[in-house]
């Protein structure tokens, strides 16, 4: 709320059994009662409902020697430590792990472009001061893989609807280095009205530096002579995304 408003004023189920083992190893989850199996559960009672390990094992869909889909499952989040890393993980490190190909990792890369698209023509149709919970969700879900600092905007029209997302820099993000001209530059090409400045720390930790809000200052100045207004200033990293606005610093 305390967003929405300044944006206006600016213009894991628990580890369960996996089964009896057979002498060649795990049972097939087939072979377990139907309220036990993932899908199944996924279907009665939601995704929400479900575990990391059981939502992994559905995309899986088959295990392998020994392991039940589930029982794989557990083992990838084991070795690439939570599900986000894995989310995160390139070509090379996911295809190194017992069980996954390219295949998999292709199907995965489309799963969450679509999860990403879905999020962007949500923002479209509504307007981002309505929604800053969304807009940041949709931010982080843009920038937290990335490796590397990156910086970019989201365009917005007289409506306040995203129009675009545009990643502008890579590199070390500073008050040098970004430079307004490119800013307004697209800005004007899109014609937009408005845009909120994002850029991720790939350290996790979202803390603006004093580059980060000085940077702000003179992107915001820059702007304001062709008429477009910046609504806020997003970091990502770790957990939720910060707000400057919300932090007071714009």
């Amino acid at each position: 709320m305390v967003v929405q408003k300044r944006w206006a004023k600016i213009a894991q189920r628990p580890h369960r059994n996996s089964g009896a083992q057979s002498h060649g190893g795990a049972m097939s989850i087939r072979s377990w009662p139907a309220a036990e199996r993932p899908r199944e559960r996924l279907l009665e009672l939601g995704a929400a409902s479900l575990s990391d390990a059981e939502l992994l094992a559905i995309f899986l869909r088959t295990g392998v020697a020994g392991k039940s889909a589930v029982d794989l499952a557990r083992h990838l989040l084991n070795q690439f430590d939570g599900l986000r890393p894995l989310l995160d993980a390139d070509l090379s490190a996911f295809t190194s792990q017992l069980g996954l190909g390219s295949a998999k990792f292709a199907q995965l890369q489309a799963v969450m472009e679509m999860a990403r698209r879905h999020m962007a023509e949500s923002l479209r149709r509504e307007s981002a001061l309505e929604n800053p919970t969304q807009v940041r969700s949709y931010l982080k879900a843009l920038l937290r893989h990335e490796p590397h600092e990156v910086f970019g905007c989201l365009f917005l029209d007289n409506k306040h609807r995203v129009m675009t997302f545009e990643i502008l820099f890579r590199g070390t993000i500073n008050a040098s280095y970004v430079h307004p001209r490119q800013v307004v530059k697209r800005a004007m090409a899109h014609n937009a009205a408005s845009l909120i400045l994002c850029h991720n720390h790939p350290s996790g930790i979202t803390t603006p530096s004093r580059s980060d809000i000085d940077l702000t200052k003179r992107l915001k100045e820059a702007l304001l002579l062709v008429d477009v207004h910046v609504l806020d200033h997003v970091i990502v990293g770790d957990g939720e995304p910060l707000s400057m606005v919300e932090r007071g610093l714009m």
